[in-house]
């Protein structure tokens, strides 16, 4: 019997593809051990899969599958059943090649469809119900069966259609697969495995620079220069078709539509487009209220598709569209500034502002997929591309002191837009974000340190009406002073603030607030989304790359901050 470095028949593939049961077939006809990795975590974990990502996340679900895979394959004469996530894992897909042969169970998206519904009926299997959750629950299938396509194929050795044959047929074919041994056509992933070190799975082989992991929806983010072209093919590619609407602002569609428009007509969609006056005050209910009388007019369906142009304002407002419009349409991100790159056009938070406050109205809503052309920075205003940066140098700041010192290296390249540099800073800051949205999508826990800066920069904007700071100079500001607040509560030192503050000085970000109201600033503060109980929760830094969070920084500290940066 060929086997490769481990002699087990490893069965990978979507959900009710037959897994489990051609799995148990397999391994009496070989006198095997038969092991269902699901089934072997609930085991471990004492609790039913739902549970453990309702009370632990999925990263913890994701940790404890790669250790229980990791365990099954190292023995031998084993038949293993996989999750039909698994294979999302570079790493995981390495231990499946070190330890035996994978075969794919394939099925249409129709016929798992049909297979979901039967056993619905027959019991009340906790894993079905997201599956069948949401208005469609065959085009939800579909479309997550095209995204895991590209990591089904790098996994397995061969391929078992299973549509129309028995059980039984169907473990005839994965016997005879499996005395095949490895494909000698086996994708390597030393390069894979190295990449595994990025805080989200890293798939270049597939396409995407990196994939997000939500509770809710995962989905890819491709990063590369001139990739706009490119747009078409890659929704297609997750499982949409149909009719395309373009949102975008004045600004940005009058550069980047056309070509936006001519790629998604190139993979067959009919294409639309509306644009909005480009800044913040078009995020409102009212201009919300104007693009629901365009697509109505247009008969929007709930299978078309909305393609966010532009940045993080244009993401949020068409995101919020997609979110509300006929109870939920797809959603795609193309974000042209280098701020919606590596913050708003990652995460699925989506938002209209308030009077009194920026983003109060909105919803968690993920897109199906994010393609950054970061060659469309070279058209970005450089005030706008400045406070772009701010966020990135965030990112280092909570995350990853190797960043922050890659951008103190580099402040003049990456200034200059250098094409090699400046992709590798957008696909690592976002890689970044992409890890703390896939490990807490809805903000319970480690998503917060996104907030660093943010307390006081959304305090800033709202003070000021939203008119005099961009964003990222607002965040910029607000780091400064947050990190001012962790040195005078003993928590960081003082060279890491003067660093950040010339890194920020580089960058062409402002330092200080001179002209705003005190005031103003801290009864801003009291209506964020970050109080709870009443009670300010502040991201603070120890140490470059690290963060934590306090809620107990006295009014009277922060107060003499806001007043010290007004004075710079």
């Amino acid at each position: 019997m060929g086997q490769g470095t481990g002699g087990n028949l490893i069965l990978i593939g979507f959900s009710f593809t037959g897994k489990s049961a051609v799995g148990k077939c397999a391994a009496s006809r070989l006198k095997w051990k038969f092991v269902d990795t699901d089934e072997e975590i609930v085991r471990v974990a004492g609790k039913p899969i739902p549970e453990i990502f309702a009370r632990d996340g999925e990263a913890r679900f994701r940790e404890m599958e790669r250790e229980v895979l990791e365990r099954v394959c190292s023995k031998t004469r084993t038949v293993i059943s996989t999750g039909g996530g698994a294979v999302l894992d570079g790493r995981n897909r390495e231990i499946m090649h070190k330890g035996g042969v994978v075969v794919r169970l394939e099925a249409t998206p129709e016929t798992i469809h049909k297979r979901l519904l039967a056993e619905a009926e027959r019991s009340s299997n906790p894993v079905i119900r997201p599956l069948l959750s949401g208005e469609d629950p065959k085009q939800r299938i579909k479309s997550l069966k095209a995204f895991r396509q590209p990591f089904y194929d790098l996994a397995s050795d061969w391929v078992v259609h299973t549509d129309s044959l028995t059980p039984d047929q169907v473990c005839d074919r994965v016997i005879k697969a499996h005395k095949r041994g490895p494909n000698p056509k086996r994708v390597q992933h030393a390069e894979l495995a190295a990449a595994s070190e990025l805080q989200s799975p890293y798939c270049p082989e597939a396409g995407a620079s990196f994939v997000v992991n939500a509770a809710s929806q995962s989905y890819p983010v491709f990063v590369g220069w001139g990739v706009l072209a490119d747009l078409g093919c890659r929704v297609e590619q997750v499982g949409l078709s149909g009719t395309a609407y373009v949102i975008g602002d004045e600004n940005v569609c009058s550069i980047y539509a056309s070509r936006a428009k001519e790629a998604l007509k190139q993979a067959g969609f009919q294409v639309d487009a509306m644009t909005v006056p480009a800044g913040e005050a078009s995020k409102s209910l009212e201009t919300a209220s104007r693009i629901y009388d365009w697509l109505v007019e247009r008969r929007a369906e709930r299978a078309h598709v909305i393609v966010s142009l532009g940045g993080g304002m244009v993401g949020d407002l068409a995101g919020f569209i997609a979110a509300t419009f006929l109870r939920g349409m797809p959603l795609v991100h193309v974000p042209t500034s280098l701020l919606a790159m590596v913050d708003a056009g990652i995460g699925g938070k989506v938002a209209v502002n308030h009077t009194k406050g920026k983003n109060l109205i909105g919803a968690f809503y993920q897109p199906r997929l994010v393609l950054m052309d970061v060659e469309t920075l070279t058209t970005l205003p450089r005030r706008e591309m400045a406070s772009g940066w701010a966020e990135v140098i965030k990112h280092a700041m909570i995350a990853d002191g190797t960043l922050f010192e890659f951008l103190e290296s580099n402040v003049r390249a990456l200034m200059k837009l250098d094409k090699k540099l400046t992709t590798a800073a957008v696909l690592r800051s976002g890689a970044i974000k992409a890890g703390v949205v896939s490990r807490d999508e809805k903000e319970k826990g480690e998503r917060i340190s996104l907030n660093f800066g943010h307390t006081i920069a959304h305090g800033l904007e709202a003070a000021s009406n939203y008119e005099r700071f961009l964003h990222g100079e607002a965040v910029a500001i607000g780091m400064l002073g947050e990190a001012m607040i962790s040195q005078r509560l003993g928590l960081l030192d003082a060279d890491s603030v003067e660093r950040l503050r010339k890194l920020l000085i580089k960058f062409e970000l402002p330092v200080g607030c001179a002209g705003v109201a005190t005031k103003d600033v801290l009864a801003a503060m009291k209506v964020d989304k970050k109080v709870k109980d009443k009670k300010v929760r502040w991201v603070l830094v120890p140490e470059t790359g690290k963060y934590l969070v306090r809620d107990d920084v006295p009014l009277s500290l922060v107060r003499d901050v806001i007043r010290d940066l007004k004075a710079k």
